[in-house]
This record gives structure tokens, C-alpha cells and sequence, in this order.
């Protein structure tokens, strides 16, 4: 299929203003995700561009916009100080390959059918882990080696600041502190008029213009004067690095969360949108591209991103070339005005990323849990969340993974579910039999994106006899969206201990 074909029903003017939204947005985000993954910002500012010219074009979730990934950094932090910035690469395109293997098997169901608690106790403990590190960031100080040094360090942070003597450091916090008081005022009181601008893009400039006022000696962003320079292109050991079990493990880990985080998120664009709907497996083989060429480039891996791709859809983006052109603009900025980057305090980008770390530890979502689902999917979250930060990133994720099982107990004897459908003109009838679990989702996720656009529904749940948070959530998903187009769904059977929060 040709780029015309491509962007088809385009409108390049609203597609044009918000592509230039979220490049306001994706700018700091990509440096400050690059800070505290341990790598130089101009690697996120190339994955950046790679997510918007290339994986843009080939997208199968057309406003999902791709890049650096926040989700990712604690990960990518322990590689480059485990195993060095040399194997970043050689873990990236394996990722690659696993992502597009995966998208062309169609097993992009699958990812979908991991546990919401897990995934969302995962990206809180990476939100804590970013806000306890990135605190240091704050200082001009490196963070240290795990999430609990770095948190036993912090009051001793504070304790050693001095109003009456303002060195480096009281000056750096102080930045950072005026970066994050004008990124949250901007986003409570900004005009409607210029409701577009993001607030990181405010705070950044805050803390630029108060250190460029001042003339104030604190350190830097660093970026070379030409953004080809920054790509590492493969050394002679490449080859046999893609054998070392430490970077297939490690390459495994990071398939599987950029995967899961990739398609919860363009989950949640078709829920912002009445376009088109993602095309999962398509977008799994388009991550996989992406990520392979980022790779080779020597850059930071890849996911859809929430922040950048909800920015998108609020602008009034239509079509995917929005995501493209904001690529090039990235790719315009660097290449024109590398100087000005090099004006951007790294506490800025660290006070930036404390506050976008915070906003990943979201308790609503336990409190969801438990007040729709119980007490088992509200501790899973928290399990997961509890190992992140203690431990590591996978040990957290297969630990959640593992207590996610235990939602089979009850059900272990008949697992089942029978899917009976009947589609006829301007009306569908659905009836399931048996246990809705997360090992039957993907054919019942298939099932029920199959159901002709503007029907009128009939969904007959008297035969489930039980159904896990996993399946519930993405059944409340879709009554909702089909019910936001129009379409009336009537629903028989669905008893309150089915827990549809709908």
C-alpha cells in the first residue's frame, strides 16, 4: 500500500495543528525519558523521529503516536548500568524481531490478555521508581543503582540544602522545583485559548529562562551538533552478542512490557476516537520495525505512548499523518537548532519527569479493583507494584502474572466459554456460555470486534457463570464504546456478581 493510500481521508489542516501539539509535547518527554533511562538525550529524540516517520506511516492504531516510553526507562536504566550502552542495541533488535514474529502469528490478542492489575501495578511501580530517581536528577545528581537506595537517599537530599549558602545544587532543586510549579499552574489555569500548549513545554521553558536570567552554573542537557552523529551504528560483536543469554532474556522482557504497555494504550485511543479501530497485530509488526531500526540506530526502545497519543487525539488529529509530520518536526528542531537543547537545565527535564512519574502511580486504579472486583485483583496490583520498586522490573511482572492465576481457583474444573453469534441485517445476537477468563479473551475480544457497525445488539449473558477482571474490563470496554456510537445494546442475564461496570 502506497503513502497516498495511506493517508487517505487525511485533513492536513487539523492534522497539521496537532502534529505540531504533539511535538510541543513529545520534545522534553523524549529527552527527560532518554535522562532517566542513563542514556544521552539524543537517543530518545532519535526514537522519537523513528516513532513518527516510520512507524507513523505503518501503524496499525492510526492515532497512537510512538516513541520513548516512560515504562521502559527503569528497565533500559538497569541494562546500561548492568551490562553497558553497547548491548542496548543488540536487545532492541531481538525485541524487534520477537514484536514483529508476534504480529505476524496474530497473537496480538494475547498481549490483551494479560491481567489490567498487572499492567497498571507495573506502570506504578515504574512511575515511583522515575519520581525517586529523577528526585536526584533534580540536585545535578546521578541516581543510584536501585529504587530503595535511591529512596533512602532522598531525605538525606533535603537535609543537606542551605537557604543561606545557594551552591549548584540549592540552585538546580530550585529550578526543578519552578519547572514543576509552572508545568501544574499552567495546567490549572491556562486559557481556553491556549488549552493545546502542554504544560511540560511550560515548565521546561520556565526553568530554561530562569537559568538563562540568572546566568546560574548548574549543568545542562548535552546533545552533539548534528543528530547523525548520535547514531551508533552496530560493532563488529553484534552478531555474537544476539547470542548471549543475558540479552535474549533481557530482549524477551522488553518485547513482552513494550508489547502489553503498546496495546493498552491504543486500547485506550479507540476509546477518545470514533475512527477507525486499532489493528493490534498490525501494530505489533509496526512496534517491531520500529524498535529493529532503533537498534541498529543505537537509540532507546520504542512503545505507543498514552501521553502523546491522548495529545493527538484532543488536538483534533484525523489520520496518522499528524504522527508523521510530528516526527519530522522533531527531526527539523535538532537538526536547525541543537543549541537551543543544549540552553535546557537537567533539572528541568528531571522535575518534568518526577511529575510525569507521579502520574503513573495511579491509586484510582486499585481503587477500581477492588471496589468493582474484590480484593484479589486490588492485591495483585499492589504485588506488582511492591516488586517493581523492591526488586526489578521483571521479577515484578511475572510475580503479578503468577498471582493473576489464582483468579482460575474457582473456575479450574470448567474453563470454557461457548460463543454463539447471529448476525442479521441491522441486528446481532450474542450469547455466552460458560467462564469468561483471560485464556479465552482473544476469542472473545475477536468475537465481539466482529459484530457489524451499527447494529442493534443483543448480548445474552445468562449462561456465564463467572467471569475474571481481565474479561470483565474489556466486556465494560466495549458496551461502552458501542453504546458512545449509538448502537443499543440491550443486555440479559448480566447479575451483579458478573462485576460489568457498565
Amino acid at each position: 500500500m502506497g503513502i497516498r493510500a495511506r493517508l487517505a481521508g487525511a485533513n492536513p489542516a487539523a492534522d497539521f495543528t496537532a502534529s505540531i501539539v504533539v511535538f510541543l509535547v513529545a520534545m522534553p518527554l523524549c529527552m527527560g525519558i532518554a535522562v532517566a533511562s542513563g542514556v544521552p538525550p539524543e537517543k530518545g529524540l532519535i526514537t522519537g523521529i523513528i516513532g513518527g516517520l516510520v512507524v507513523g506511516l505503518i501503524a496499525g492504531s492510526p492515532l497512537q503516536v510512538s516513541g520513548p516510553a516512560a515504562g521502559l526507562a527503569v528497565i533500559v536504566f538497569e541494562i546500561v548500568r548492568d551490562q553497558g550502552l553497547s548491548a542496548l542495541g543488540p536487545i532492541l533488535v531481538l525485541a524487534g524481531l520477537i514484536q514483529l514474529a508476534a504480529g505476524i502469528f496474530r497473537l496480538g490478542g494475547w498481549f490483551r490478555a494479560i491481567s489490567p492489575a498487572v499492567v497498571h501495578g507495573m506502570l506504578a511501580g515504574i512511575g515511583a521508581l522515575i519520581v525517586i530517581g529523577q528526585f536526584h536528577v533534580m540536585f545535578d545528581a546521578k541516581p543510584m543503582s536501585s529504587g530503595l537506595e535511591n529512596l533512602a537517599a532522598m531525605p538525606g537530599r533535603l537535609m543537606d540544602l542551605s537557604l543561606t549558602d545557594m551552591r549548584a545544587t540549592e540552585l538546580a532543586f530550585l529550578i526543578g522545583l519552578v519547572t514543576i510549579g509552572a508545568m501544574l499552574a499552567w495546567e490549572r489555569w491556562r486559557p481556553a485559548s491556549l488549552r493545546l500548549v502542554p504544560g511540560a513545554l511550560v515548565g521546561v521553558v520556565a526553568g530554561t529562562l530562569l537559568a538563562a536570567a540568572a546566568g546560574l552554573g548548574v549543568a545542562r542537557v548535552v546533545v552533539p551538533s548534528s543528530i547523525f552523529a548520535a547514531i551508533d551504528l552496530p560493532p563488529s560483536t553484534f552478531l555474537s552478542q544476539l547470542v548471549n543469554p543475558a540479552i535474549v532474556t533481557t530482549a524477551i522482557a522488553i518485547a513482552f512490557i513494550a508489547s502489553a504497555e503498546t496495546l493498552l494504550s491504543a486500547a485506550a485511543v479507540d476509546r477518545m476516537h470514533d475512527g477507525p479501530r486499532s489493528n493490534y497485530d498490525k501494530e505489533l509488526r509496526a512496534q517491531g520495525i520500529g524498535n529493529l531500526l532503533c537498534g541498529f540506530a543505537g537509540a532507546l526502545p520504542m512503545t505507543g505512548v498514552i501521553v502523546r497519543s491522548s495529545a493527538n487525539v484532543q488536538a483534533g488529529a484525523i489520520t496518522r499523518l499528524s504522527a508523521i509530520l510530528h516526527g519530522a518536526w522533531i527531526l527539523g528542531f535538532v537538526a536547525l537548532l541543537p543549541w537551543l537543547l543544549r540552553l535546557i537545565p537537567m533539572a528541568a527535564l528531571g522535575g518534568i519527569l518526577v511529575i510525569t512519574g507521579w502520574r503513573l502511580v495511579s491509586l484510582t486504579h486499585a481503587r477500581h479493583l477492588l471496589r468493582h472486583y474484590g480484593a484479589l485483583p486490588a492485591l495483585i496490583w499492589l504485588v506488582t507494584f511492591v516488586m517493581v520498586v523492591a526488586t526489578d522490573l521483571l521479577t515484578g511482572v511475572l510475580v503479578g502474572m503468577g498471582l493473576s492465576l489464582l483468579e482460575l481457583l474457582p473456575h479450574v474444573r470448567r474453563l470454557s466459554l461457548r460463543i454463539d453469534q447471529r448476525h442479521d441485517e441491522g441486528e446481532s445476537r450474542i450469547s455466552l456460555n460458560g467462564v469468561a477468563t483471560f485464556l479465552s479473551l482473544p476469542r472473545l475480544s475477536h468475537a465481539l470486534e466482529a459484530v457489524p457497525g451499527g447494529s442493534r445488539i443483543q448480548l445474552d449473558l445468562s449462561g456465564l457463570r463467572g467471569v475474571d477482571h481481565t474479561s470483565s474490563e474489556m466486556l465494560t470496554d466495549w458496551l461502552q464504546r458501542k453504546r458512545s456510537q449509538g448502537v443499543t445494546v440491550d443486555m440479559r442475564g448480566a447479575r451483579s456478581d458478573l462485576g460489568l461496570a457498565c
